[in-house]
Formats: C-alpha cells, sequence, structure tokens
C-alpha cells in the first residue's frame, strides 16, 4: 500500500482501556461523562451530562439557545444508527417578505432574527428519557454546581468577549451585564458563575420533581414521565415565556440595523426534537453514518463516493497528489451541498449512487478548478448562488457605496456572526462543541452542540443565555433549496459521525468548525481506514480544508480555488498544490481540526479514544 506512514510521535496517547471512553472539546466535559461513567450511568447519561456542562464551560461556542445534532447506537441494536434531531426550524413569523421589508439581502449572522427554534435542550432530555437510566436532577448537577459556584474561564472565552465588547456596550446591554460585570472583561483562569443559568436548570429539574404530587397518579412518578415535564417547561413554561419577550426589544443585528425578532412562544412549544434513521455508505469495508440532507452530512459520503473510485496513492492527505484529489472532491460535494441540500425533497439516492460518483469524478483534472460546479440531477436545475468573494451591507457601506469594513460600527456589528470557526488566515474566533462516548456495555453516541453562543444576540437576563443564529444559512432568494420558510430546518453544518463494520457500531467521532467539520472528518476516515492510522496519530496529523464554496454563514462569501492548510503539511506538499492552481493559505503549524473520537472493537470489547491537542483545550479519559 502507499501511503505516508503515521508520524510515531504524538501529542498524546490514543487511550485503550475495556470500561468507558469520553473525548470532547473540553475537560470538564469530558470528566464530566466518565465520572457519570463510573458512577453507573451509561454513554448516554454521560454525553448529556456533558453537554449541559459544554453549556456552561463553552459559552462562546454553544448554549441552551442553540441547536445540536447526534448519531448514535445502542448496546441491543448495535448496528442500527439513529440520528439525534435537536434543530429546530424557521419561526412561523421567519418569512422572506418580512425580512426584505426590513431591508435585509441575507439573513443577518447574529441579532434574534437569525434565531431558530431553540432544539437542543429538548433532544438531550429526549435522549436521556428514552436511553439513559439516571434521573434528571443527577445529569444536570454538574452544569448547576459550575453555574452556581463557578468555573475557571477559558481565555477563549475572554477573548470572544473582548471582540464583541463594543456591541454590548452599545446595543446589547443585558449581554454586557452577564459577561462584563463592572465592565470587566474575565482574565483566564478567574472563577465565573452564571447565577441565572443554574436557576433555569434548576426550575427544570423542579418541574420534574413536582409532577408526581400534582398529578397523583403512579404513572407520573415514573423518570419518563419527569423528564418529559422538564421538558413541557421548557417548551410551554418559563423558558419560552422569556424567550419571547426578549426578541420584541429591537436592538442591533449584523446588518447594521436594529430589529425585533420573530420568535413566539407558539413556535417554541411547536418544536419536539425527535430520531431519523441514518444516511450511510459504504466506503472500503466501513459503514459510514450521517444525518440527512436537512445537515451537510451527505456531503462527506459524497465526497467518499466519488474518493472510492481512486487508489491508495490518491487518498493519501499527507502527499501532494492525495491532498489535491481530496480537495478537489471536495469542492464537487459541496457544490451539491449548495445546489441541492435543504429541509425539503433532496435526490440523494441519486447523488449518492455509483454512476454519479463516477460522473463527477471525470471532474478531478491535475489542476485546481476555481470554478463551482454543482451536478445536474435529471429532472432538477441546481440552485446557483450569487457568488460573492465580499459583501458588506447597505447599512454598513459609505454615501459612495464602498466598504467602512475598517470603522468601528462595521467591527462591532459582525464581531458576533457567524458560526465562530478557523477564519481563512488561520486566526480562530472559537469553534463549535463536540462529544462522544462509548460505555462498556457497547452504547455509543457522537454529538455536536452548537449555536446560542454567547454573542449570538443579546442575553436574556432571567435565563443566563441567549438565542442562536441558524437561520442565516438559509437564503432570501425563491427558489434555492434553503429559502427561509416557516417551519422549514436551516441546512445545518452540524455533523457527527458514526462507523460501522460487520453490522457493529466501531467509531463515534466528530469535530467542531462549521463548513470544515466534515473536511477534518474525512481526513482522519482516510487515515485510519485506509491508512491504518490509530484514532490519536489521524487527529494529530497536518490537516486543510477548501474555501472554495459558499460559506454557510453570514456574510456568505466564498474565496475560488481557495485551500487552507497547516504549515506542518510540508513547504514540498504546499508549493506542489501551488503549482497545481490552489489559491493556498498557510495556516500556522497547529490551527487547523478540533476532532474528538471513541473507538471500539467488538470482537475484542477493547475501547480506545483520542482527542484534539490544538488550542489546548480537549481531552480524552477513560479505562
Amino acid at each position: 500500500m502507499s501511503f505516508t506512514p503515521p508520524d510515531p510521535f504524538t501529542t498524546r496517547p490514543t487511550l485503550r482501556g475495556t470500561f468507558g471512553m469520553a473525548a470532547s472539546t473540553h475537560w470538564l466535559a469530558t470528566a464530566t461523562a466518565q465520572s457519570v461513567l463510573e458512577r453507573g450511568g451509561n454513554a448516554f447519561d454521560a454525553a448529556t451530562a456533558a453537554a449541559f456542562v459544554l453549556h456552561v464551560v463553552e459559552p462562546h461556542l454553544n448554549g441552551p439557545g442553540g441547536d445540536m445534532t447526534g448519531v448514535f447506537s445502542t448496546a441491543e441494536e448495535p448496528g442500527r444508527p439513529v440520528v439525534l434531531m435537536g434543530q429546530g426550524p424557521a419561526p412561523a413569523g421567519a418569512t422572506v417578505e418580512h425580512y426584505r421589508s426590513e431591508g435585509l439581502e441575507l439573513v443577518p449572522g447574529s441579532g434574534a432574527l437569525a434565531a431558530a427554534v431553540p432544539g437542543a435542550v429538548d433532544a438531550w432530555l429526549l435522549l436521556l428519557r428514552d436511553h439513559g437510566t439516571w434521573e434528571l436532577a443527577e445529569v444536570l448537577d454538574f452544569a448547576i454546581g459550575y453555574a452556581r459556584d463557578g468555573h475557571p474561564v477559558l481565555a477563549r472565552v475572554g477573548a470572544t468577549i473582548s471582540a464583541v465588547s463594543e456591541l454590548f456596550r452599545e446595543h446589547w446591554p443585558t449581554s454586557a451585564e452577564l459577561w462584563m460585570p463592572g465592565g470587566r472583561i474575565p482574565a483566564e483562569g478567574e472563577l465565573i458563575t452564571n447565577p441565572a443559568h443554574a436557576r433555569t436548570l434548576q426550575r427544570l429539574v423542579q418541574a420534574g420533581a413536582g409532577i408526581g404530587e400534582a398529578a397523583g397518579t403512579a404513572a407520573a412518578h415514573t423518570r419518563e414521565a419527569r423528564i418529559d415535564a422538564a421538558r413541557r417547561e421548557w417548551s410551554e413554561g418559563f423558558v419560552a415565556s422569556a424567550m419571547a419577550r426578549a426578541v420584541q426589544t429591537p436592538h442591533r443585528h449584523s446588518s447594521g440595523t436594529d430589529h425585533r425578532g420573530v420568535l413566539t412562544t407558539a413556535d417554541i412549544a411547536g418544536f419536539r426534537a425527535g430520531y431519523e434513521e441514518a444516511v450511510t455508505l459504504e466506503f472500503r469495508g466501513h459503514t459510514i453514518a450521517k444525518t440527512g440532507p436537512w445537515g451537510q452530512g451527505p456531503a462527506l459520503l459524497q465526497t467518499l463516493a466519488i474518493l472510492d473510485g481512486f487508489d491508495d496513492e490518491h487518498l493519501d492527505p499527507s502527499t501532494e497528489l492525495g491532498a489535491h484529489t481530496i480537495l478537489e472532491a471536495q469542492k464537487l460535494a459541496l457544490a451539491d451541498r449548495e445546489a441541492y441540500y435543504g429541509d425539503a425533497d433532496v435526490p440523494l439516492d441519486y447523488l449518492l449512487s455509483a454512476e454519479y460518483a463516477a460522473e463527477r469524478r471525470q471532474l478531478i483534472t491535475e489542476s485546481a478548478s476555481h470554478e463551482f460546479r454543482p451536478g445536474h440531477v435529471p429532472g432538477r436545475e441546481p440552485y446557483m448562488p450569487l457568488l460573492r468573494t465580499e459583501y458588506v451591507p447597505p447599512a454598513l457601506a459609505d454615501d459612495d457605496g464602498g466598504s467602512v469594513t475598517g470603522s468601528a460600527s462595521r467591527r462591532g456589528a459582525a464581531a458576533g456572526v457567524g458560526e465562530p470557526t478557523v477564519e481563512r488566515t488561520g486566526e480562530t474566533r472559537g469553534d463549535t462543541c463536540h462529544i462522544d462516548v462509548v460505555d462498556r456495555w457497547g452504547n455509543m453516541v457522537s454529538a455536536t452542540p452548537s449555536g446560542g453562543w454567547l454573542q449570538s444576540s443579546p442575553a436574556i437576563p432571567e435565563l443566563g443565555f441567549c438565542l442562536g443564529t441558524r437561520l442565516q444559512m438559509m437564503w432570501l432568494e425563491p427558489g434555492t433549496p434553503s429559502t427561509l420558510t416557516p417551519g422549514k430546518r436551516p441546512r445545518t453544518t452540524l455533523t457527527p459521525t458514526l462507523v460501522l463494520r460487520e453490522g457493529a457500531s466501531v467509531t463515534a467521532l466528530g469535530s467542531p468548525g462549521g463548513d470544515q467539520q466534515d473536511q477534518w472528518q474525512l481526513l482522519y476516515l482516510l487515515r485510519t481506514i485506509v491508512g491504518g492510522y490509530s484514532p490519536q496519530q489521524a487527529i494529530d496529523a497536518p490537516a486543510f480544508h477548501t474555501t472554495s464554496m459558499p460559506g454557510s454563514f453570514w456574510p456568505r462569501t466564498w474565496e475560488p480555488g481557495g485551500a487552507v492548510v497547516e504549515d506542518r503539511l510540508g513547504d514540498e506538499v504546499i508549493a506542489g498544490l501551488e503549482r497545481r492552481g490552489h489559491r493556498v493559505t498557510r495556516a500556522g503549524d497547529w490551527t487547523l481540526g478540533r476532532l474528538s473520537a471513541v473507538v471500539r472493537d467488538p470482537a475484542m470489547g477493547v475501547l480506545q479514544a483520542a482527542a484534539n491537542p490544538r488550542g489546548a483545550q480537549g481531552y480524552a479519559a477513560g479505562r
């Protein structure tokens, strides 16, 4: 086999054991998950407890007002991947006509007009109810403690608050009060608290604890009934009321203009998280399971289908030929993502067919493409988005129509924009979160919580968090596969992965990173499945991604032929990519990729875990 051997040095070992493993983007969440496993909980108890901790300790990356997607399998059905759907839809008032009447050309990247119905909390509680074993009070105790008593704040939290401090002071006073008490930005390692957040979680617990007395029936005393009571308190009680009231106050959006939101209590009460069948593809003896095309997950499957027709030499991310081939395959799949994906009738069978993959494969040449090239599906016209290399909202242009990008108004309006991810220069504004857990019984879950970042929209004082901005992924043009439509889910970037082999789940994998999530996971899959790397070797290896597609987040720009690479890919490989026509941006040595993974060998019962060293934040634990 022609494949670059892994570096024998790894930043930390691939953990191995038989009891249980957890890996996430923050050590406190990983420790929480492992603590639950040690006390007899299963993978679903552990993941849920860790997810609520992530809301507290990574508030710049996710929050209760955001969303999540997961994919899991149970010990009883190890060969059946199931998607946990926690992506809320557009509210009833979120119409193209309304947003256009507000003078908008794009759904803003920050502010309550970009808020979908929050889906994360209901999804986690649903998973806990149906597949967990612990009481809600036990599960939420970790997060309540960190919010009430404090946790050492990350440097990135302070940096994020600093970036949006002007916006907070001038336009979002509730956020300034919550995150800049006394006007001061918290320092790294300082203990910070969020009493309002703690009280919100405590009220959810109390709602469940009080249902038995109110109903007076044996059925009401079940664990499931208590969790459902907390779900109702979230969607129909004080939380929903506070959210709906908050959006009625006009506030600054990334457009540079002030607007009210459109989310109502009826929108929140009408949403319930649920389960869906995963979309799968066979690749080199493995089954890769993803969400449906209301997320970007099938684009990874399309990329693998294209690459499956090449020999191993073309699949090595550490070589010029391999990196070039992978980048070109990703461009083709991501073009189809823009042209066809959404919460609608997507011709996925055709897009994932071997025949279509072979057709797309023929478009890959020795040179980098700078074109946007979606494929042609019989009976369908691909949507061709307006391809912008830069964008300045009308309200933020000067009198002559020019850009005021360098002005304070521009910086303040845009500071809270988007799913915070990696800039094309490699600068990190933050990321989403991710967690993977496997237990000794064989339950396995991969989940990507996101949205509701502290920089998304004004904080809701009585709740201790804000709403998300997922609607920015929908278009205000008619006829697109993801046009803003009430009741439709935005085509999310959240894309966890489950890998199966011989009828059983063997890997739970994921990464933060917006449009880069599946691109970085692809490198892991190629290096482990084809190259034989261990999990930690694959995570540590040099990463890259393409920016040659319209971004999923405001302001929806693209860079034709763009490729962002870690310098560790090597001068020779990088120079080769440039000779082939890639517009390469060097991002530094350890800047790209935020992966974590847990692995299970069903035959031997051995478990493994690995986590990302970049940013000195992600950790794995297990025994």
